[in-house]
């Protein structure tokens, strides 16, 4: 696979990734800043990302609903979701969008 098909796979990712949104902010998760990096290397997905807690009780429905829109992506073989908390997530990570969303500006 070619550099450029997989520049081309990390847009639609990164695109689906916009259409998931966190069940307890209604926000999408990638202006909720909760996706730190996406790379992929030969039909190989890796998605780092945290949640807004460690505990946070709706992670499954969150990683269920990044399984389901990665499988709408032609061209993607096999997807990996590192979940980190360093950093830790703030609201600082949130896109101006989704602050004024929750109040926040």
């Amino acid at each position: 696979m070619s550099s450029q098909e997989d520049k081309e796979i990390e847009k639609k990712v990164w695109e689906k990734l916009k259409e998931i949104q966190d069940p307890e902010f209604d926000i999408d998760i990638v202006s909720l800043g909760l996706i730190y990096e996406v790379k992929v290397k030969n039909k190989n997905v890796e998605i780092t990302m945290t949640l807004t807690t460690p505990a946070c009780p709706l992670g499954d429905i969150i990683f269920d609903e990044i399984k389901k829109k990665m499988d709408e992506i032609e061209g993607i073989e096999n997807v990996y979701v590192d979940l980190t908390f360093d950093p830790p997530w703030n609201f600082e990570r949130m896109s101006d969008e989704a602050k004024e969303k929750l109040g926040l500006l």
